[in-house]
């Protein structure tokens, strides 16, 4: 009997035994009283990408041999673990992630510094390049920038590939691309051969396929009636039926999930359906309508679907619907994968969210990612019946010496909204020094299960507070459009109010307050720092979006649909540009000097207004940082913290925070 189906009482018997022998770090007695050195903190994810192959013979990793150098990829075979594995160096490129694509080949992505200054809006200073790695012929081949759509589980030699369509000035960080037309080709793994089987285009932007390969749905634009519009096509069809609309005014979502495989009429859906949280849907495809309401809550957004761990041999079968809560949480559909991961609950140390990343085509091997607020991030083995740990981000990281995160949730001072938070809680006893850590974008989810920067600010004994205000994603409908124009104004009091409520439970200092943002979360502190009856002790902001009408600017060529709304909601908000001279608490600002997203240009026109004000400030500029967190190195990190400590204890408030 396959393993698949002995998977309660094998891992239930595992975990008992996991306890004495895994390799995992074990808890200490007590944390030490020192503080965990910076230097912990700053070197990059250790390992990374674990990944079996679908026969379960060969293991794939990528691992950073030392603090300043750049990743190897480590292949070893997986009846030996103890043998000296194969490397693989990509110097002067660096990798980035991989994937195998069949027993033998791994996709391979890798980027390279091509200049030193940004070459426009989302245009960085390296390249990326995707290359082929053959095992048995121990060679790269070099391929054109492809995205892998479908390893398509019952054709072991193809799979489906996407490129984009035309010249592109957009990086792979533009944040637009969904709305850029790709065209999709079948890849012959032995021959290199493509086929062509979809062109995207400005009606039929991309698609989504089924495991067969067959293009099944795909969303486009209409310029003239300001709508999306979403298309489906049968089976061997080759016309595009339109199946549904969504006025451009509308911010509510529809966005095929998954074909059934007994009727292709019937689709199943992620949509609002005229509720404020999305839910999941049957549609009937040949009809235009919904169906069933499978599952849907009151207090939070699906935020994924869960398919079977085993994509070689089960194909995107349903397993559950992921919805957003203290973690990303599951309803799960299938009760074995609910009792496998039950029992890998057990077995893993510090489990939190996790993840099965990859697994064998009979089921039988498989591996298993686990991170949490204890946990930067460990990988695991399942072989033989046994659990075995691998390595992780941050194996140096003592698992007692990191501090918890709580998940609370505080009203707001308008009435309107209840606002979800991450609280991380350093050790000691309150009332504590806080820093209210809003997160970038701010259309965007987040989801706390380890974060670096909260972790380094709780290790010298400040509470971090990451509240999810309004225009966060994940929480309805009515929690994010609440956003708009409210720039600088509700989405501002909505972080202060996270702080003051702290405060009211007697776990924060009321003098002793600050706040630290990057991106939008930089935009934020600029403006918490020229605020009236300021409760902020002092401020920290990180490529900070300092003038938005610039910003947006740079978007303007950039195809994203309803530009002018968009426009509209940031003109109505606060403009830093405009308040520098209010700045009325220690300011330091930081940026990275090849920043394509939030260019230096921010700081060149803001700084001057400081100065004329004769408002002080302190300003780091980080050589060679990009605006992405995959570009601050160790040189970066160790002087950010540096900085940025030494701020708060000296430079924050009369005494210092």
């Amino acid at each position: 009997m396959r393993f698949r189906f002995q998977i309660t009482g094998a891992l239930k018997a595992a975990a008992v035994m996991i306890a004495a022998t895994t390799g995992a770090p074990a808890l200490a007695a007590q944390a030490a009283e020192d503080p965990i050195s910076l230097e912990f903190f700053a070197v990059r994810e250790n390992m990374t990408n674990v990944q079996i192959s679908p026969d379960g013979r060969h293991l794939a990793l990528m691992r950073i041999p030392a603090r300043t150098a750049n990743p190897l990829i480590e292949i070893y075979r997986t009846d030996d673990l103890s043998a000296e594995p194969r490397r693989l160096n990509a110097d002067p490129m660096e990798f980035q992630g991989l994937n195998w694509v069949s027993n033998d080949l791994l996709i391979v992505g890798a980027r390279q510094k091509i200049r030193n200054r940004i070459d426009g809006f989302n245009r960085g200073v390296y390249a990326g390049k995707t290359v082929m790695y053959s095992l048995s012929a121990g060679e790269f081949e070099e391929l054109s920038n492809l995205s892998i759509e479908n390893v398509l589980p019952g054709e072991p030699d193809e799979i489906l590939i996407s490129v984009p369509r035309g010249p592109s000035s957009f990086s792979s960080d533009d944040p637009f691309a969904a709305f850029r037309p790709r065209a999709y080709y079948r890849f012959n793994l032995e021959t290199g051969q493509r086929s062509l089987i979809l062109n995207g285009n400005q009606r039929i932007a991309q698609a989504t396929f089924d495991d067969e390969g067959n293009p099944r749905a795909a969303q486009g634009y209409d310029a003239g009636s300001r709508e999306f519009v979403f298309y489906t096509r049968g089976i061997g069809d080759e016309v595009w039926e339109e199946t549904y609309r969504i006025d451009g005014y509308d911010r509510s979502t529809f966005q095929p999930v998954h074909f059934d495989q007994e009727d292709e009429n019937l689709a199943y859906v992620l949509a609002h359906n005229g509720h404020d949280k999305l839910g999941f849907w049957e549609f009937d495809l040949e009809r235009g309508e919904f169906g069933e309401l499978i599952y849907r809550r009151e207090d939070s957004d699906i935020s994924s679907i869960r398919f079977h761990s085993n994509f070689w041999g089960e194909g995107s079968e349903l397993a559950g619907v992921n919805y957003y809560a203290d973690r990303i949480r599951t309803a799960w559909i299938d009760p074995n994968e609910e009792a496998l991961y039950a029992g890998l609950r057990q077995a893993i140390p510090n489990a939190h969210q996790m993840s099965i990343s990859s697994r064998s085509r009979d089921g039988d091997r498989m591996t298993v990612f686990n991170q949490g607020p204890r946990d930067p991030g460990s990988y695991y083995l399942f072989v033989d019946g046994q659990l075995r740990y691998l390595g992780g981000h941050a194996p140096q990281l003592e698992p007692d010496r990191l501090a918890g995160v709580e998940y609370i949730q505080y009203p707001s001072r308008h009435g309107d909204l209840t606002i979800p938070a991450y609280v991380t809680i350093p050790q000691g006893e309150g009332p504590f020094p806080l820093i209210v850590l809003p997160h970038g974008g701010p259309y965007v989810s987040e989801v706390i299960t380890y974060d670096e920067w909260s972790q380094v600010l709780a290790s010298r004994g400040y509470m971090v507070l990451q509240p999810q205000y309004r225009g966060s994603l994940g929480y309805g409908l009515n929690h994010w459009t609440s956003a708009f124009n409210e720039s600088g104004f509700k989405m501002q009091d909505d972080k202060d109010d996270g702080a003051l409520y702290l405060v009211e439970q007697g776990l924060v200092d009321p003098d002793r307050i600050a706040m630290f943002g990057w991106s939008y979360g930089g935009y934020a502190a600029l403006v918490a720092a020229s605020r009236e009856d300021n409760i902020y002790q002092c401020a920290i902001a990180g490529a900070a979006v300092s003038d938005p009408n610039m910003q947006l600017n740079y978007y303007r060529d950039s195809l994203l649909p309803f530009q002018e709304e968009i426009e509209l909601m940031r003109r109505e908000g606060i403009q830093p540009i405009d308040e520098a001279e209010n700045v009325n608490i220690p300011l330091f600002l930081i940026h990275g000097d090849v920043d394509q997203r939030v260019p230096l240009e921010h700081m060149r026109v803001y700084r001057p207004r400081l100065e004329r004000a004769g408002i002080p400030y302190r300003y780091l500029e980080l050589e060679g940082a990009d605006h992405f967190y995959n570009t601050l190195f160790y040189r970066h990190q160790i002087e950010l913290y540096t900085e940025m400590l030494d701020f708060l204890e000296n430079d924050c408030g009369p005494g210092g925070l």
